[in-house]
């Protein structure tokens, strides 16, 4: 029997026909094509995405995806099952306390937890990831992020752990430390409380612990230091204070985040005032800092309208780079490769086609939201949430909804024509 692989005339004549009505469950099939001579061949009209308006997309953000969209909605590919892991008796726990801006995972969350799984899987016995949420949690999917078990708490005898109380929380890291004695302490190294919560239990447990370390494994530990510029070098303490990128965030497997029980501890009164945050300009802040964006580009036409939105929203202005060759912008204020990068928790893109250069400085934001004309164009491709409408009916809206927000009252339109045409697509 020969095992040379035969050629299919069919199936070619199926893939030169876009009519028929195989064609689009053939060409959405991963098995490359065969050619003349009997070698597997690459349809370069197979590589790419379909948008709505019917017009073909390279996914810049992916070059090596391959294969239209088989899903419902053109663009979307459907999302596959990943396995589950288990850890049905685990021997010991690596800790990970997480930051939760917001109550939702950020990404140097999510690299932390990954961390901690490959330091959980590098012990000899069988070890899960213990994940601690203390405060306001809104994230549903720890266990897609890395955790095996988790303990969360929103309060501790009445008192919220939603501000900036290190004293409550450290009562609860010595409870955990009591019942299950991880194997390691995880803290992402941030200004989002990490930091500071990590040296005080570093402290507390007499640990020299290791900061802004960024290659780790279960021996040795490369920590930055020097201004980001020298490399220190020492074993693997039990207390990390990780930088971000510290590993990548686990992509291959989803866990179970069993919840675990912890008996609270005794109340203790704490020195610490929390006084609440302090209000800051947002147009004081760098792009590089900010945490919301509302960023402009050649779609918009009332520049009066978006300084008052983003004042109104308390966000951070930014631009592309022809809104900034236009002189509408000031330098230091344009996004992208050739600008700032920024990793915002959100950026409003208004107006804003996605050049690659865009789309490479925002790469590491977490919710992008696009407003445009164009629903073909790469920003929507990249986006989370797309509007498509003109800039200034969103714009007005938005100032709208501010106002009735602020002061109680509701704009509506006084006919049923007014009233309809008052949404967001």
């Amino acid at each position: 029997m020969s095992l040379r692989i035969r050629r299919n005339p069919r199936l070619e004549r199926i893939r030169r026909n876009r009519l028929h009505p195989e064609y689009t469950a053939l060409m959405a099939a991963t098995v490359p094509a065969i050619g003349p001579t009997g070698l597997r061949r690459i349809n370069p009209h197979q590589t790419g995405f379909v948008m709505v308006q019917g017009r073909k997309r390279l996914n810049r953000l992916n070059p090596g995806g391959v294969g239209f969209a088989t899903s419902s909605q053109p663009g979307q590919a459907q999302a596959k099952e990943k396995p589950l892991h288990s850890v049905t008796d685990p021997r010991g726990y690596v800790a990970v306390v997480m930051d939760l801006p917001g109550g939702r995972l950020s990404s140097h969350d999510r690299d932390v937890l990954g961390l901690a799984q490959q330091l959980a899987q590098a012990k000899d016995d069988p070890h899960a990831v213990l994940a601690i949420a203390l405060g306001d949690v809104r994230e549903t999917d720890l266990g897609g992020a890395g955790a095996d078990r988790v303990i969360q708490l929103s309060q501790l005898h009445t008192e919220p752990l939603t501000g900036y109380c290190p004293e409550l929380k450290l009562s609860i890291l010595t409870e955990i430390e009591k019942h299950y004695q991880p194997a390691y302490w995880l803290f992402p190294d941030s200004i989002d409380g990490g930091a500071d919560l990590g040296s005080r239990w570093a402290v507390q447990q007499h640990e020299r612990a290791a900061v802004q370390a960024w290659q780790v494994n279960k021996e040795n530990t490369v920590c930055r230091g020097g201004s980001q510029l020298t490399d220190w070098h020492r074993p693997t303490p039990r207390v990390l204070l990780l930088a971000p990128e510290c590993a990548a965030p686990v992509e291959e497997y989803r866990y179970e985040a069993l919840p675990l029980e912890l008996t609270p501890p005794e109340p203790i009164s704490a020195t610490i005032e929390d006084r609440g945050p302090v209000s800051v300009d947002p147009s004081q802040i760098a792009l590089s800092e900010a945490e919301f964006i509302l960023a402009a580009g050649n779609g918009v036409r009332n520049w009066d309208q978006f300084h008052q939105v983003a004042t109104v929203l308390g966000a951070t202005e930014g631009a592309s780079r022809v809104a900034v060759d236009d002189g509408y912008m000031p330098r230091h204020r344009q996004v992208g490769a050739s600008g700032t990068w920024v990793s915002a928790r959100v950026y409003l893109a208004v107006g804003i086609s996605g050049a690659i250069q865009h789309l490479q400085g925002i790469g590491q934001c977490e919710t992008v939201i696009a407003v445009n004309l164009d629903a073909g164009c790469d920003m929507v491709r990249r986006a989370d949430l797309t509007v498509i409408a003109d800039s200034e009916a969103v714009f007005a809206e938005l100032l709208n909804l501010m106002t009735e927000r602020q002061t109680g009252v509701s704009h509506q339109s006084d006919t049923a024509d007014e009233g309809e045409a008052r949404h967001v697509a």
